[in-house]
């Protein structure tokens, strides 16, 4: 094992070293596989043969059981949530080749902007306060839009109000964004320093992975050129900003190009690439401007509650735009008939009737599922939700029911399992 992660960090090295060398160039993307020298075999670890082991005894649990020895594949249903973000901090290269060596076919790099508009991979414009160290750095931690400030507390300890910090790319040049090193998503509300602040990662997950010398920090450039070594496919997010743009000059639709544009000068083809976004007009300006690319674009739904969820008239109208992919969260796609049995949502039925595909977000990104009350991506189906096996029935509903093309999770190995054995690619 030494010996593969050193091999990789010479090749990752080497790309960004010689980004036109030919381990940057086609080859990569031209079917073979880089898989850190194992071919095509990927790595699942223990988690999903314990999901399996827990489900209660039925056909589908027989049947996983019975391809437990494998051999297992990548697959391009397993999508990379950020990469490996369960354990691994989020948009650091190390998550990124955890997803990959559990078979994500592919992995996402979610793409914001720096104070110089380069393009950086974080899942917020304003996070950098809660993933990575910055505040621990004086200098940094003093160009943020809002500085560290403690939680207070009455006399009788009451927390009056809690700690907060806001932090963003756009505060600092690229330059500085690649001083900073990745964390888990987490802040302690009550602390009253900043090494306190830093901390409140959920028990669930780890700093196991947050070191001082791991949570490598990606470029959006840096990221393509990864996944061209990881031999996946590519599913950049463009970012809702937290500024007001046009900012500095740099408007909407030339962030969105520039997105684009840095696929293309890597040569990477469309075919390689699933550009999304929560905001239509994106999605729109890559049909109209960019449509190789805009073919397999994905229309991200940010609903909060089946209330939120567009009805039959509104998707056909997504699919009449030319829209193909909508992307909404797992709660959106499932419910329970009388019988207590998980089945698809009138909105899943509604989006296949349209014509379109489905990608849905995001498993493994809840606790522990026995204790109940499982919270956002489950608030339609939780009544059916009982033990952590039963993670591998909604995967199946999933794929089986609702016919859904990939599936993001924050733990790729649980996904990788299932499709392989459903013949899933």
């Amino acid at each position: 094992m030494r010996m593969i992660l050193n091999d990789l960090m010479v090749v990752t090295a080497l790309v960004a070293m010689f980004p036109h060398s030919a381990f940057a160039g086609q080859g990569a993307m031209s079917g073979q596989n880089y898989n850190m020298g194992h071919g095509d075999s990927v790595q699942l670890g223990p988690r999903p043969f314990f999901l399996v082991d827990d489900m209660a005894d039925s056909p589908l649990k027989q049947d996983l059981l019975a391809c437990s020895e494998g051999p297992f594949k990548r697959t391009e249903f397993s999508i990379g949530h950020r990469g490996a973000a369960m354990q691994f901090p989020e948009h650091t290269r190390e998550s990124y080749e955890a997803a990959a060596r559990m078979g994500a076919g592919i992995v996402e790099c979610d793409v914001v902007f720096t104070k110089d508009r380069e393009l950086v991979c974080r899942h917020a414009q304003n996070d950098l306060h809660t993933t990575t160290n910055i505040l621990a750095i004086p200098e940094l931690a003093a160009k943020c839009t809002v500085p560290f400030t403690p939680a207070t507390f009455d006399a009788a300890g009451n927390m009056l109000s809690p700690a907060r910090a806001e932090c963003r790319t756009s505060d600092i040049t690229l330059a500085e964004f690649k001083q900073l090193r990745g964390k888990m998503d987490a802040f302690n509300p009550r602390a009253l320093t900043v090494a306190e602040f830093m901390g409140g990662t959920a028990n669930w997950r780890t700093d196991l992975y947050s070191g001082p010398t791991s949570g490598t920090l990606m470029t959006h450039k840096e990221s393509i050129e990864l996944f061209k070594v990881l031999g996946v496919m590519m599913t950049p997010e463009l970012k809702t900003p937290a500024v007001r743009m046009p900012f500095n000059g740099f408007t909407q639709q030339a962030y969105a190009q520039k997105m684009i544009d840095e696929y293309k000068a890597a040569g990477v083809p469309p075919s390689k690439v699933w550009p999304q976004s929560f905001d239509k007009a994106d999605v729109l300006y890559w049909i109209a401007k960019e449509p190789a690319f805009g073919e397999q674009a994905v229309y991200l739904d940010d609903a909060e509650s089946v209330s939120d969820l567009p009805g039959a008239a509104e998707l056909a109208g997504y699919k009449a735009a030319g829209i193909n992919i909508v992307a909404p969260p797992i709660f959106a796609l499932l419910a329970t008939d009388p019988a207590g049995t998980i089945v698809p949502s009138d909105y899943a039925r509604n989006a296949k009737a349209a014509g379109l595909d489905i990608i849905t977000w995001t498993l493994e990104r809840s606790s522990v599922l026995a204790d109940g009350n499982n919270g956002f991506y489950y608030q339609t189906f939780d009544s059916a939700v009982r033990r952590e096996g039963d993670m591998m029935q909604v995967l199946d509903v999933l794929a089986r029911d609702v016919g859904i093309r990939g599936i993001f999770s924050d733990w790729p190995a649980t996904v990788t399992y299932y499709a392989n054995c459903m013949g899933l690619k």
